[in-house]
């Protein structure tokens, strides 16, 4: 990011990178960086007296980001060549390339002019100009930048602290703490991919910039096999695919809450369906419970502080009445009058409720572990410039569950969750699962005491399946560290799906107990735990992994009956009605259409069969059949050898076997 992070004080005082390496006699023409003390530091910048450093090269992975923060300086130096007068601000490197902040007063910029921009980029990069850093006082910075009519970099540089530092190549220089590359001739292979729009600093009470994306890589090869990948997810983007295939639909007046279609109801229910047949094989109790409640309930769960702002209130028109007169006489008091008149809340998640429901009843140690599932609707409040697709929405259903057990019983539980969402993940086609351990954040419930202990029940479930993990420092919940488990999906895109979370700190708020067998009372462990997660995401997650070509357990439906002609409709209605009294989902297409026509119809809609039927087929009592999945024509199959194999492909992989 442009200009010195706040606190930020490089060392002036030792040797630069690059006058160490040369003395070693290490300096080859492929070093882009050092490492040091955790740091990366460019050749440019002083290290700290007596620094050990390790080398970084053009293809190590820590080098994209030097590469892509110096590809946005040469994409700013070409924007105002080009467009004189545009004013800078910010150019990061960010996970997938870098972006550029403008402020241009002379026109909007444009995918048209994106040739432009990377020709005089290109020009820039064959010149092969050093980069130079200068560390400067305040003052002169200041002077340069006003001079330049730089007014964001001015604004910026009033809040930074410690040593302030110029980056030049050639002619243009940047307000910029670094690292960069020694020069733009390590800058190999660019490409600028879109524009959006940008209030500086995020914050829409200021000015409205234009934002240039691109990305860069050490080699045209790697950027080509990018730009390849980004293609792909594309056409599988699941917004494109939810429309053509009429799975799902969206509308204005119900903002990030999606409509699924006939058919993406289908999948939808078929979902939900699998995860309640594992509940009934696996011990869950499936449990209904109310959309709203009193606003008391989140304050005593926890989540009206952590969750405020992502709740939606619930009100009458008395409410909002009584809330009005009460604002009259007391406009400063907004909060308290909320409080007080506004008085439930549409929940945001089930933990609550279900705490409520386990009070309900004395509870018996005989009863634990006791694992209640829920597919309530949620509602949570996402910011419009954050809603995506299915993949972030307003509405959306958990396959959730909460597990209530005694200390001794939790170890086995976290073993049993983790061995039936692997075997999820694998019924779904995804294969590559990577587990992260989340511990506790800053703000949190409960002492620590508790905190190691529910930290050290995931790690020994963790280790006991021989499982690889990572740790991320102060991710876990308010209330609880959490194993996440990051999917991949067929373009090796990490999604972070399903997760289980160790709760000592409801049971406490809640006063929940059962009676142990010496009849003492002692306090449940509670685990919340999903594999899915939202059933949306989960959705659309799925619908981008296999292409819209759902499997065909899953799939909408599993055949298309397609006619040669009208002369075979009486067979082909005979055929449809065999298959769907044999549990068989499918569809037909007797219209007078040309057969070719027909194929195509049903290939778009990505079914796993297509059965054509003829007067040969008709007499035969068959079909001819053409498998997605194989990629083939099946040739002739009698109707029974049809049903055989697609009830066998009915039922989830991990089913097929028993």
């Amino acid at each position: 990011m442009s200009g010195n992070a706040s606190g930020s004080v490089s060392v002036s005082t030792g040797r630069t990178p690059r006058e160490i390496l040369q003395a070693q006699g290490k300096l080859t023409p492929n070093v882009v960086a050092v490492q040091s003390g955790g740091k990366i530091y460019d050749l440019h910048t002083p290290l700290p007296e007596g620094a050990e450093l390790s080398v970084i090269n053009v293809n190590d992975p820590q080098a994209l980001a030097v590469i892509r923060h110096s590809t946005a300086h040469v994409l700013a130096d070409a924007v105002q060549r080009l467009y004189p007068g545009t004013k800078v601000t910010f150019g990061p490197a960010i996970e997938n390339g870098f972006y550029y902040d403008f402020d241009r007063k002379d026109g909007q910029f444009t995918d048209a002019d994106f040739e432009k921009i990377e020709a005089k980029m290109r020009e820039i990069v064959a010149g092969d100009v050093p980069f130079r850093r200068e560390a400067v006082t305040r003052d002169d910075a200041r002077k340069l930048l006003q001079g330049m009519g730089e007014s964001y970099k001015v604004e910026h540089l009033e809040r930074l602290q410690g040593e302030i530092s110029l980056y030049r190549h050639g002619d243009w220089v940047d307000l910029c703490e670094g690292p960069h590359v020694p020069s733009t001739g390590f800058l190999r292979a660019v490409k600028l991919t879109s524009v959006a729009g940008a209030y500086w600093r995020g914050d829409e009470r200021n000015p409205m910039l234009q934002r240039i994306y691109g990305t860069a890589f050490p080699s045209q090869k790697e950027l080509d096999a990018y730009l390849h990948a980004l293609e792909e997810a594309r056409k599988r983007d699941h917004r494109k695919l939810g429309k053509e295939l009429e799975l799902i639909g969206f509308h204005p007046w119900a903002p990030a809450s999606p409509f699924f279609l006939p058919r993406g109801a289908q999948v939808y229910r078929r979902l939900i369906d699998y995860v309640r047949d594992l509940y009934d094989r696996f011990g869950y109790q499936e449990v209904v419970t109310p959309q709203i409640y009193d606003h008391e309930l989140f304050v005593k769960s926890g989540h009206a502080g952590a969750y405020r702002e992502a709740m939606f209130k619930a009100a009458t028109v008395e409410d909002i009445e009584r809330a009005t007169a009460a604002l009259q006489k007391a406009p400063a008091d907004i909060e308290k009058v909320i409080e007080e008149h506004l008085r439930f809340d549409v929940k945001p998640m089930n933990c609550p409720g279900h705490c409520l429901m386990y009070a309900m009843t004395r509870r018996s140690y005989r009863e634990l572990p006791m694992r209640i599932a829920d597919f309530g609707r949620l509602h949570r409040f996402e910011r419009s410039g954050v809603t995506q697709g299915l993949t972030r929405v307003r509405t959306f259903c958990q396959d959730d569950a909460h597990i209530f057990c005694t200390l001794d019983q939790m170890q086995s539980e976290i073993i049993a969750f983790l061995e039936l969402v692997y075997t999820v993940y694998q019924d779904f086609g995804f294969t590559d699962v990577r587990v992260v351990i989340a511990t506790r954040p800053d703000t949190r419930m409960g002492s620590d005491e508790v905190w190691d202990r529910a930290e050290s029940a995931l790690k020994t479930a963790v280790e006991r399946k021989a499982l690889q993990f990572e740790i991320a420092e102060g991710e876990g919940a308010f209330y609880g560290p959490k194993i996440e488990l990051h999917l991949k999906d067929a373009l090796g895109r990490p999604w972070q799906l399903g997760t289980i979370q160790v709760d000592f700190n409801m049971p406490e708020s809640f006063d929940l107990g059962y009676v142990a067998e010496d009849n003492s009372m002692h306090r449940p462990v509670m685990l919340h735990r999903a594999m899915l997660g939202s059933v949306e995401r989960f959705f659309g997650v799925l619908v981008e992994h296999v292409g819209g070509a759902f499997p065909t357990w899953l799939a909408p439906e599993q055949v298309a009956v397609l006619t040669v002609s009208e002369k075979v409709n009486d067979y082909a209605n005979e055929v449809v009605a065999l298959l769907r009294r044999s549990g068989i989902r499918v569809i037909a297409d007797l219209s007078s259409d040309k057969l070719g026509a027909k194929i195509r119809n049903a290939r778009n809609l990505r079914l796993p069969y297509l059965a054509v039927l003829g007067q040969k087929e008709a007499d035969g009592r068959g079909a001819s059949v053409r498998c997605r999945d194989e990629n083939k024509e099946l040739g002739f199959l009698t109707l029974d050898e049809l049903i055989s194999r697609v009830r066998g492909e009915g039922i989830p992989p991990s089913l097929r076997s028993s």
